[in-house]
């Protein structure tokens, strides 16, 4: 039997959890929308989580829950484990990549790289392995920074409407700093066509716009007024009701440089949470690594 990817410290001992229990409510979180702070031992293949302090804790990070009113049917599985890369380059953008229309779970979704952390991968080397298999990028040892923003727990599909969950993850997102420009970066992206249509560099400005939109809804709040309410793409005019978010890039029909191409899964999708840290809202205890 694999060994459980998610564990609560609860009693004084960690446990594991069940497909079907939600991770916020064993923590003790209450009705509201969160986030709710949980410390948090980042393991090889695995993360403790508890609502106080344990022997091994290694940060203390918001927990962000899975939509309300989604109940998870009885299953053998337990709660799955993925990561979430925020990239920023050394001129403070941040890059986000489409789902190509294809993929049957999220298509055509902006978000960050990111996807399942495998069994005794630290979490990330699991970050920076789907970084590359998604944009081809891999960044040199010492050349970039790291710190854990925040968790997002997630079920898919979000609505019963579209059918009971299939998949319960615990997504942990990294900020990950580049010592490199963006022109740099970009230079050398090769997306993979199989899972990336797209990509785009977010400003400071935009980012903290995209986190201050609300979720459903075309209102925003606290956003700084000489945003332009579009930016020219290199295909097409994109606009949005965040203003305008960067120049688009369409990923070339190539293949995929060698990278595997799998299905997507629920971890595939933006959290503004954590979106929202890389305009400079990351508690101060953090350390950069």
């Amino acid at each position: 039997m694999a060994a459980a990817r998610v564990l609560l410290f609860l009693s004084g001992r960690p446990e594991s959890v069940s497909f079907a229990q939600s991770v916020c409510g064993l923590l003790g979180a209450g009705s509201g929308l969160g986030p709710w702070p949980t410390h948090c031992g980042l393991k090889r293949g695995q993360l403790v989580l508890s609502d106080k302090p344990f022997p091994g804790a290694s940060a203390r990070l918001p927990l962000q829950p899975r939509a309300p009113g989604v109940e998870l049917p009885p299953s053998g599985r337990g709660v799955d484990l993925g990561v979430a890369v925020i990239l920023q380059s050394s001129d403070q953008t941040v890059l986000l990549t489409r789902r190509t229309s294809t993929l049957k779970v999220s298509p055509n979704l902006w978000v960050p790289p990111g996807g399942h952390v495998e069994p005794d991968e630290e979490l990330l080397d699991g970050g920076l392995r789907e970084l590359w298999e998604e944009s081809g990028l891999q960044l040199p040892q010492g050349q970039f920074s790291w710190v854990p923003l925040g968790l997002w727990e997630s079920a898919y599909p979000p609505k019963l409407s579209w059918g009971l969950p299939k998949y319960h993850h615990i997504v942990l997102y990294l900020l990950v700093i580049s010592q490199e420009s963006q022109q740099q970066l970009q230079d050398r992206i090769q997306p993979n066509a199989g899972e990336v249509s797209a990509f785009m560099w977010l400003g400071p400005d935009i980012a903290a716009a995209v986190a201050a939109t609300e979720d459903g809804t075309e209102t925003t709040k606290h956003l700084p007024q000489d945003l332009p309410s579009s930016v020219p793409g290199t295909s097409r005019e994109w606009r949005s009701p965040t203003s305008g978010l960067a120049h688009i890039h369409p990923a070339a029909d190539n293949t995929s440089h060698g990278r595997p191409q799998r299905e997507g899964q629920l971890w595939d999708q933006v959290c503004p949470h954590a979106l929202a840290a890389t305009s400079g809202q990351v508690e101060p205890g953090w350390q950069l690594r």
